[in-house]
């Protein structure tokens, strides 16, 4: 722990980002133009860049792409401040204030032991703030197993939630059979996708209920699959040989090699 900044070093190192902030803005071209607009699908990019480091375990890379992250919250809020809404300050206030008031059992006298009863307080008090849904809270634009796995965490705080782990099991059988009997004996694209997501939504819940996250499971695999495929096309290419001149039996023997040297 030695090699770590102490607080004012890291308070010299955030006013040092603020000023070059303020430089960029007001001397660059390329920032001088940048909007809210602007910068939403470039900070999209960027935390989907940080959580592939996450994912790979990659802590040098992950430095670089929190510093990406921030320098977008940063962004904004130098925006923003030029509108004459809010700057910095205001912001991390407004963090702070709902980290207080979101945290009873820290800065006030409420009593939370565990993580679920901590869940349990943040939705009564969002409620209590305004919100009309226990839902409310979920992004309307995050990936759609993100989206279904918050739902169903969030559903779960106030009790609607499966009591076992079987009945889970149970739900992605009778999803799974329902997919079939679609996929085999009509011929309704939209009545199948919904059957596919019910099975979908099943996955999500029993990776929930086993302490999973089905987005990083997924992302794994994803994963898996790029670095086995991409060794079949070394492999194919050290052989003078085209993917699209090769059958699947070819590629297949290359693959389960790939299973074996990659593990």
């Amino acid at each position: 722990m030695d090699n770590l900044n102490t607080k004012e070093q890291k308070l010299a190192a955030f006013s040092r980002l603020l000023d070059i902030m303020d430089e960029l803005r007001e001397q660059c071209p390329w920032d001088k133009k940048q909007t809210l607009e602007s910068l939403r699908h470039l900070t999209i990019e960027e935390t989907y860049e940080l959580t592939d480091a996450i994912i790979k375990n990659d802590l040098p890379e992950l430095k670089k792409e929190l510093g990406d992250v921030l320098l977008h919250i940063v962004f904004y809020a130098r925006i923003t401040s030029e509108m004459e809404q809010y700057d910095i300050a205001d912001i991390i206030n407004t963090l702070c204030e709902k980290l207080i008031v979101r945290h009873p059992h820290i800065y006030g006298d409420v009593k939370a032991d565990t993580e679920e009863q901590v869940k349990e307080n943040w939705e009564q008090i969002k409620l209590k703030e305004g919100n009309k849904s226990v839902l409310s809270g979920v992004s309307k634009g995050a990936p759609s197993i993100v989206k279904a796995l918050r739902m169903q965490d969030k559903a779960a705080q106030v009790g609607f939630d499966w009591e076992t782990g079987e009945q889970v099991w149970d739900k992605v059988h009778e999803e799974l059979a329902e997919l079939k009997v679609e996929l085999d004996q009509t011929d309704n694209k939209l009545k199948s996708e919904k059957e596919f997501g019910d099975l979908l939504f099943a996955l999500i819940n029993l990776a929930r209920k086993s302490g999973l996250n089905p987005d990083d499971a997924l992302e794994y695999t994803n994963q898996k699959f790029m670095k086995r495929f991409m060794f079949i096309e070394e492999r194919a290419k050290s052989m003078n040989k085209n993917l699209l001149d090769m059958n699947l039996a070819e590629m297949d023997a290359i693959w389960n090699e790939a299973k074996i040297e990659l593990k």
